[in-house]
């Protein structure tokens, strides 16, 4: 396991990609073990890919890239415009509101950090929005993505960790409701300090509110259909992920008639690099992952962490600084599924439940992408909108202190994750 980790880590810092990296420095512990013949390394990576659940994973992706396409972005838009320009800070305040939205669209912090990048930020510094600010509530805001269903990350963990998909896109959502009110609340405490003006005066009309709704429903009713879907036994977790496809090809060629065979083309084009990208990640996981089983990290690590301590809170705070730490240099997928396999062992015996486990695990994780020093979405937001990445770090702190506070809350009030899993399955 020594070799592993330390191959694994001089590959990342060698500029190797990831996925390499982790296969590897996987295969190295077959090839120096002694016991295990280097064949049985070969029948992870094809043991790793015969899951059904992780059809999911293509399916969300292809179906992130068609929504995106079917013009249900302007209509978001034009929605969270319609409902939070009125406050302090009020463009500031479509972007989170707008990521939550777009949340239940794209699955992906990054994707999403990208499109308000482009689409809202050039607007928000011509408005005299500082770049760091911009900058940082755009990238910040699309953390909520990592809670708020379809995310591929909790697909990821329900993957590896064998927890119900289903429960952990619910258990998302309260989460991700949260995230957004903390943000918000952030940005109009900064806004208001800083004088950020609202981009309306009135508060908007019933009338226009519902008009702003109405023309958004399709995208609005998409989360919502898919956990009804899951919930009612209509599909399961890797089937609603076609049906996802099929929600956004009738959107967009029928609904919206904004989606082309062009367009569609293009969709399957950018899904097949983003699936390959994914796809190696998780075949590649498979050794370290049973190399990780094998030599019992779970039970030497819980055997330690219980020497400190056996309060389950306490466990569970040790367990999210460390990942809160592995996440400022390691990228969040790899994180869940590498990581998963140790401590979801070492949590659930303290009767601590592994969907609530879960959604702490992708908050803390996902945060890292708006995290130096390798934070992919800060890099993202910050090329695109030509912000030095030191003034993104002093403007984000604000934000990232807001997140901690809620996975705070949410880590001491379990009930707050679970009420809806419970309620509905």
């Amino acid at each position: 396991m020594t070799l592993l980790g330390l191959s694994f880590f001089l590959l990342m810092a060698l500029g190797v990609p990831i996925a390499f990296a982790i296969g590897i420095a996987g295969f190295s512990f077959f090839l120096t073990n002694g016991i295990i013949p280097p064949s049985i390394g070969v029948q992870q990576v094809a043991t790793a890919s015969q899951s059904f659940p992780l059809l999911a994973v293509p399916f969300f992706v292809l179906a992130g890239h068609m929504m995106n396409r079917t013009g249900i972005t302007t209509r978001l838009i034009a929605c969270s415009n319609v409902l939070v320009s009125w406050m302090a800070g009020g463009l500031a305040q479509v972007c989170v509101v707008l990521s939550t939205l777009m949340g239940g669209v794209s699955g992906s912090a990054v994707a999403d950090a990208a499109m308000e990048a482009r689409i809202l930020g050039p607007s928000l510094i011509k408005r005299g929005y500082s770049r760091g600010f911009t900058s940082a509530t755009i990238a910040v805001s699309a953390l909520i993505t990592a809670t708020i269903p379809p995310s591929l990350g909790l697909i990821l963990y329900g993957f590896v960790g064998n927890v119900s998909i289903g429960r952990l896109f619910l258990a998302g959502v309260i989460p991700g409701l949260m995230i957004m009110v903390g943000l918000m609340v952030t940005v109009w405490l900064i806004a208001h300090k800083r004088g950020y003006r609202p981009e309306t005066v009135e508060r908007p009309s019933f009338r226009s509110v519902w008009r702003a709704v109405s023309d958004a429903k399709w995208a609005l009713l998409f989360p919502v259909a898919l956990l009804f879907a899951i919930r009612g036994g209509v599909f399961t977790p890797s089937e609603v992920g076609a049906f996802a496809v099929i929600y956004a090809a009738v959107v967009g060629f029928f609904l919206h008639k904004e989606l082309t065979l062009n367009d569609v083309g293009e969709a399957l084009r950018e899904a097949v690099v983003d699936t390959g990208l994914i796809m190696l990640i998780i075949l590649f996981s498979g050794m370290v992952g049973y190399a990780i089983i094998f030599e019992q990290a779970p039970q030497s690590i819980a055997s330690a962490m219980t020497q400190l301590t056996s309060e389950p809170l306490l466990v569970t705070g040790l367990i999210l600084l460390f990942l809160f730490l592995a996440g400022l240099f390691i990228e969040s997928t790899v994180l869940v599924l590498l990581l998963t396999p140790i401590f979801l062992p070492i949590v659930t015996p303290l009767g601590i439940d592994p969907v609530h486990f879960g959604i702490l695990m992708m908050t803390i994780v996902t945060l890292g992408s708006v995290t130096p020093p390798v934070g992919v979405a800060m890099y993202t937001v910050c090329s695109l909108l030509d912000c030095p990445v030191e003034e993104y770090i002093v403007e984000s702190l604000p934000f990232i202190f807001t997140i901690l506070v809620v996975v705070a809350i949410l880590a001491l009030w379990p009930g707050l994750v679970l009420f809806l899993p419970n309620a509905l399955m």
